[in-house]
């Protein structure tokens, strides 16, 4: 939703999406896609999304759409304080900064965040993002948005291992591969003496 000066603001809407592609030993690694949805008559060009992070990080860098990144900063509208923001255009803040998705586009990119040593896991909540650009709703040119979470796999989602235990798989998945092969020649061996 959007609003502005604790007014909504309807028609302001947008839909984001967040996957996990990797971990790292100091990180996880997302891939993102914003979708600016804003409809009723309505245009709109979001220019950030944000949200908190536990535990703390330490990091954040970003590609594609929304490249640059701020760490611990206010969000506009009486929000407050964010672990992160992401933006579309490069600014010390996460309001009135250039860039983003205008209405009817998608935004996508990759990004990382970096933490002091590798949490085994990881809680993203609080999320936010900012409308700029706004026409159709009287003299309101700006507002923020809060965001709600529709459907998740963080439980019984698919944990995505460490970089060090995939090399440990594959190394035992040979091992019995050997294994396997040499029990067959052993056994041709056998019945044809």
């Amino acid at each position: 939703d959007g609003f502005a000066n604790g007014t909504t603001i309807n028609g302001l809407t947008s839909q984001a999406t967040f996957t996990l592609s990797s971990v790292t030993s100091t990180g996880y690694v997302f891939d993102y896609s914003l979708t600016n949805t804003t409809s009723g008559g309505l245009d709109s060009r979001v220019s950030s999304f944000a949200f908190n992070v536990d535990p703390t990080i330490t990091g954040a860098t970003s590609t594609g759409a929304f490249s640059y990144t701020t760490l611990n900063s206010n969000y506009p509208n009486g929000i407050g304080t964010v672990d992160v923001c992401f933006k579309g255009g490069f600014s010390g803040s996460c309001a009135g900064n250039s860039g983003g998705v205008l209405t009817g586009d998608t935004g996508m990119g990759t990004m990382t965040l970096s933490f002091a040593s590798a949490p085994s896991s990881i809680t993203l909540s609080d999320f936010f993002d900012r409308y700029q650009s706004i026409t159709g709703a009287g003299p309101v040119s700006s507002a923020s948005g809060t965001g709600t979470i529709t459907s998740s796999s963080s439980s019984g989602g698919t944990q995505v291992p460490e970089p060090g235990m995939i090399g440990i798989l594959g190394l035992g998945l040979a091992g019995l591969g050997m294994v396997r092969t040499r029990r067959r020649q052993t056994g041709s061996l056998t019945a044809a003496a």
